[in-house]
């Protein structure tokens, strides 16, 4: 049976705007109030995905979560309409509102962990969502995000959910932006590398910015998610990374099936990193452990350009493609570096850059915007086949984002109460678009 990597894009909302709330995220920060173009954000991202089809590869789309989030703004005491909710929260509690109003659901790298029926023992695949409880803005996302994946992956003879981990700094889970499953090919039983920032019982953690992922939680989604312990390995980023603005792991890595990219800093105790995932990879085909010197990109070149946050493609017609963000070109030496990439001797062949801007100066690249999720042909048939990109459904959406968005957000606009209403109508067109049913709370009342 063929296996095929499905890349599950998150839709960016229609509340995309710069609040700089990321500590850690260095984009995040820098960019903080700007104006945003939200139209912009979305077009650019549903782009990036409609490419990917006419590569010849199958692609999902994720609903974004709604915003903003009254749920949080009511628990944390605002009371009366929701129009009402908004204008006392933005008098005083703004910051509180910005988090509610928050976006960051579009990069569902951080969705969720998923791991393919082909690594699990029960021969089933198994998703568990983030909890994310280093952000507020993102620990909110975990409830809704899993309704929506529920309404995606919904015949329970294909697909086992499992609720987010406790939210507790303990079992801190960042998803799959700490997650690379390496590969003879898709079907194949996988080496699955969970990568954290820190074991609570180790003192070996960053100093500066907070280790978002922990052993702990990430051998939590192991053990549920049924995994074989002899084709799992936990590995600790380096902390001096972490520290320079490589807040997940996908900042300064990429795997594709026998093919994995990485900078020369990327681990804690590289070497011996690099000895245990070549002593675990089992296949045919020969492990390409590709590691990126120093001299060659430098980290702070490396977070500037998020050239690991690209994403590597295995072609129908062959070979690998890196899907990396426009921002490479404007640093020579990476640009240099993607352009030998190519020319070596590996199975990378090409490098397809994208327009992600409005994503990239909130903190989030091409690989940031997608859930890699990894599919029998069963498996994919029993997938909400609505949420899968075609011809039909980009017209759609194309013609859903120029609708419903704005081409400007600022701050400001947050308290506007008709911003709410603007995007709840946009949302509730949505769910019937992408056939996901009533998910979102304000659809239930």
């Amino acid at each position: 049976m063929n296996y095929y990597e499905v890349n599950f894009d998150g839709l960016v909302g229609p509340t995309h705007n710069y609040a700089g709330l990321s500590y850690g995220n260095v984009a995040s920060k820098s960019n903080a109030n700007k104006i945003s173009n939200p139209k912009q954000a979305a077009l650019q991202g549903l782009e990036k995905m409609w490419h990917l089809v006419q590569l010849g590869l199958h692609q999902g789309v994720v609903a974004p979560n709604a915003r903003p989030d009254l749920i949080t703004l009511r628990a944390c005491g605002f009371t009366g309409s929701d129009s009402a909710v908004i204008s006392k929260a933005a008098k005083v509690q703004p910051q509180l509102l910005k988090a509610c109003y928050s976006a960051s659901s579009m990069w569902t790298a951080n969705a969720a962990t998923v791991s393919p029926s082909c690594d699990s023992v029960d021969g089933k695949l198994h998703i568990t969502p983030a909890n994310l409880n280093n952000k507020l803005h993102r620990a909110i996302e975990a409830p809704q995000t899993s309704q929506i994946l529920k309404a995606m992956f919904s015949d329970p003879d294909f697909f086992s959910h499992h609720d987010a981990l406790p939210q507790h700094p303990l079992y801190g889970d960042e998803g799959a932006a700490n997650y690379t499953r390496l590969a003879d090919s898709y079907g194949h039983q996988g080496l699955a590398l969970f990568v954290y920032g820190e074991d609570a019982h180790t003192q070996v953690k960053p100093q500066l910015f907070p280790a978002r992922q922990t052993r702990q939680a990430s051998e939590a989604v192991a053990r549920s998610h049924q995994l074989d312990p002899q084709h799992t390995l936990f590995i600790q980023q380096n902390p001096e990374v972490i520290d320079q603005g490589v807040f997940h792991n996908d900042v300064i890595a990429i795997g594709n099936e026998n093919v994995f990219l990485f900078h020369e800093q990327a681990f804690y105790q590289q070497q011996s990193v690099i000895e245990q995932i070549k002593a675990g990879y089992q296949g045919d085909r020969p492990l390409h452990l590709i590691e990126v010197k120093n001299a060659d990109i430098s980290v702070e070149d490396a977070v500037k350009s998020y050239v690991f946050n690209s994403q590597l493609v295995s072609l129908p017609s062959g070979g690998m493609a890196v899907i990396a963000p426009g921002e490479c070109q404007m640093v020579g030496k990476v640009e240099q570096y993607l352009s030998a990439l190519c020319q070596a001797s590996n199975p990378v062949s090409e490098v397809i850059y994208m327009d992600l801007k409005q994503s990239m100066q909130n903190g989030g690249g091409p690989a940031c915007l997608r859930l890699r999720v990894t599919l029998s042909e069963q498996e994919l048939s029993a997938v909400n086949q609505s949420c899968l990109l075609n011809q039909r459904l980009y017209d759609q959406l194309r013609n859903w984002i120029n609708t419903h968005y704005r081409d400007r957000l600022s701050e400001a606009d947050l308290a506007d109460p008709g911003l709410m209403t603007e995007c709840q109508t946009a949302l509730d067109e949505l769910t019937t678009i992408l056939n996901l049913g009533s998910v979102y709370s304000f659809q239930q009342a």
